[in-house]
């Protein structure tokens, strides 16, 4: 296909498409190309007929919030598919309604499998996005310096589990313990912990 490039994946967050991912194809940073653009597009026009905007607002749905192109993204693709015959417009006032013809549903039902993986891939990483966000969700109105202390501790780990690539089973079994132990501290009220650690030794 080819035609005028992808929008950039990350918006708020930062991220490349795939960036944290790891493995599945998209390294972090990249754009998505202008055919896996278009093929989400024709993906998503196989779904229902839909105006610019429309699509925006469904790509940005799918990707729960990750990505949302801009217009200057999605209607030089539009405009593309349309001269290429994959896609039909109709004039609807000042708005144009897009469909596929059936050189697009075609090319959609060839490239299906792809379409959805990128689709997939999208939506996973919006869930993830979530999870980041609900986790630093009021720690700055509790304390300040809490989010940034936060933010460290979490590229710290990041970091200190990256540098041990390459370890050595024995090495592997002592992170995974740390990690288990680690998680169990933080599952744990707080109460809980304090119990634990003023209970008398036997």
């Amino acid at each position: 296909m080819g035609g005028p490039g992808g929008g950039r994946f990350g918006g708020r967050f930062g991220k490349g498409f795939g960036g944290d991912l790891g493995g599945e194809g998209f390294a972090r940073g990249r754009k998505l190309t202008a055919d896996e653009l278009q093929l989400v597009i024709l993906a998503l026009l196989a779904e229902a007929p839909a105006h610019g905007y429309e699509l925006i607002r469904r790509l940005e749905e799918r990707s729960g919030g990750f990505y949302k192109p801009s217009p200057g993204v999605i209607y030089p693709s539009l405009t593309y598919l349309e001269e290429t015959g994959l896609a039909a417009v109709t004039q609807e006032g000042t708005r144009k309604l897009y469909s596929l013809t059936d050189e697009g549903k075609a090319h959609h039902k060839a490239n299906k499998e792809e379409a959805a993986r990128i689709l997939d891939i999208m939506s996973r990483i919006g869930a993830r996005m979530a999870d980041v966000r609900d986790a630093f969700t009021g720690v700055n109105d509790l304390d300040p310096t809490l989010g940034q202390e936060f933010h460290d501790a979490r590229f710290a780990l990041k970091a200190a589990l990256k540098s041990r690539r390459g370890a050595d089973a024995e090495e592997l079994r002592r992170i995974v313990a740390i990690l288990r132990r680690a998680a169990t501290e933080i599952a744990a009220p707080a109460s809980d912990e304090a119990s634990s650690e003023n209970a008398p030794a036997e």
